[in-house]
């Protein structure tokens, strides 16, 4: 039997295979080598390199000719990716044309060809974000409609508070991710910009075509052109990073309320049954929150993430020692655990299982004591806020006192039978009559998600 090499355990797990496709080495390399080959295509559009040069530096151009272990190897001593693979680039076309050679790289920095590639693979990284969030944002918006007058217990500090609806709690969840949506075609302008800046932002090695150079790379690349290089001026990516783990954070609350609403003492919500999913090695009957553990786990790693980014923005002067270094796998990996647990909500969602028999019984459990407030809330209009919250509360712990139901306490209640008459106290006492605006919220964020 082979032995896997590098972390393939847990990447199906806690990643995407698109997404882990953006980052793995063929795709951090052939980043670099798409710049590297529009930097030869703008140079010769401008006159600073001939036009045939082209030619050989795009046939070497492919990621799929370098060997990633030798180059890991060179990395070790280089001190970054760049300086070996340009090293190779220019052997290869030197193999094919030794005119060629020379103009491979001209009047670029390592760091240009390392950040301009890592722009190029965020933009197939933001892609692959969009297209998920777009539709975990349907899918929420679907369960969010069907689901907008399902009732079960709101819950405040772990307890039972007033009924809400599902559909309720879910668009909650759709509109912090349109929320997350609308950020991140705000920031893409901003994110997605050219890094050519040479030696120390200058780009003195190219004279007076520099200009002109910049603008014909930015095109042949498809980027924004800044209003200068930003070797040292990394908030674009830290900015990136914060909405990374604003997503993080987002799906992780969806997987905390999705667990704790499959609890077996609640078992109101569950994630959809799969044959193998969520089993115990030990326990036949156990039916675990497998995809909301990814949830919480991306939302448990992100800030860590996301702290490092912060952390390495105080660069020095032109070009950073150790804090550039330290961004290299923090955003990939942050990139990695969002598409994983986007992966996880895009099943969990569109396949809820809900048990609306379970949440009346679990509205029953304080037999009735849920909806004290709106029994209190219809007495202070006859006879006063602090009387009725005071003839309540006694009625209340009546009730608790006795294990009995507080519509029965109520009804034989010489002071709140002479305000509120059977039927009264029987539509006070059904969840489904104390909703509020549940139904409105639900229609304003699908309308908001619609309307995106």
């Amino acid at each position: 039997m082979s032995q896997g090499t590098g972390n393939q355990l847990f990447e199906r797990y806690f990643s995407s295979s698109a997404m882990s496709a953006v980052f793995c080495d063929a795709g951090r390399v052939q980043g670099m080598l798409d710049f590297e080959a529009a930097l030869a295509r703008a140079e010769a559009r401008v006159g600073v390199i001939p036009q045939n040069a082209v030619v050989h530096i795009e046939a070497a151009c492919d990621a799929d000719q370098y060997d990633y272990a030798a180059l890991a190897e060179a990395i070790a001593t280089a001190g970054n990716s760049a300086i070996p693979l340009v090293k190779a680039l220019g052997k290869r076309v030197a193999a094919c044309n030794a005119e060629a050679e020379r103009y491979v790289h001209l009047g670029a920095t390592s760091q240009d060809a390392m950040d301009s590639g890592l722009i190029v693979q965020l933009r197939h990284a933001i892609f692959l974000l969009e297209t998920d969030l777009a539709q975990l944002a349907a899918a929420l918006a679907a369960q969010a409609t069907l689901h907008a007058d399902t009732v079960l217990p709101g819950r405040t500090w772990l307890q039972h508070a007033t009924p809400v609806t599902l559909g309720m709690k879910l668009a909650g969840m759709l509109g912090a991710i349109t929320r997350h949506r609308q950020r991140l075609a705000e920031l893409k302008p901003r994110l997605l910009v050219l890094q050519f800046g040479g030696a120390a932002g200058t780009l003195a090695a190219l004279g007076e075509p520099a200009w002109a150079v910049s603008e014909a790379l930015a095109a042949e690349l498809g980027l924004g052109l800044p209003e200068q290089p930003w070797h040292t001026q990394r908030d674009r990516l830290v900015e990136f990073a914060s909405l990374l783990g604003l997503i993080a954070g987002t799906l992780g609350k969806l997987g905390r309320d999705l667990s704790l609403l499959m609890q077996t003492d609640v078992g109101e919500v569950f994630e959809p049954s799969a044959p193998g999913k969520g089993g115990s090695s030990t326990m036949p009957h156990k039916r675990n929150p497998v995809g909301a553990a990814v949830l919480i786990g991306a939302a448990s790693r992100a800030p860590g993430l996301v702290s490092t980014m912060f952390a390495a923005m105080p660069q020095e002067h032109e070009r950073s020692l150790g804090l550039w270094h330290a961004e290299w796998e923090t955003l990939p990996e942050l990139c990695r655990l969002v598409a994983g647990a986007l992966q996880q909500a895009l099943i969990a969602v569109p396949g809820l299982e809900v048990d609306r028999a379970r949440m009346r019984r679990n509205l029953d459990l304080t037999k009735g004591l849920v909806l004290a407030e709106a029994v209190s809330i219809a007495l202070a209009q006859r006879i006063g806020r602090d009387t009725a919250h005071h003839l309540v509360e006694v009625c209340c712990r009546q009730a608790l006192s006795q294990g009995r139901h507080l519509r029965e306490v109520l009804g034989e209640n010489a002071e709140v039978s002479a305000e509120l008459n059977s039927a009264e106290l029987d539509r006070l006492l059904d969840p489904a009559h104390y909703l509020g605006q549940a139904q409105r919220w639900v229609a304003l964020a699908v309308a908001e998600h619609q309307n995106f």
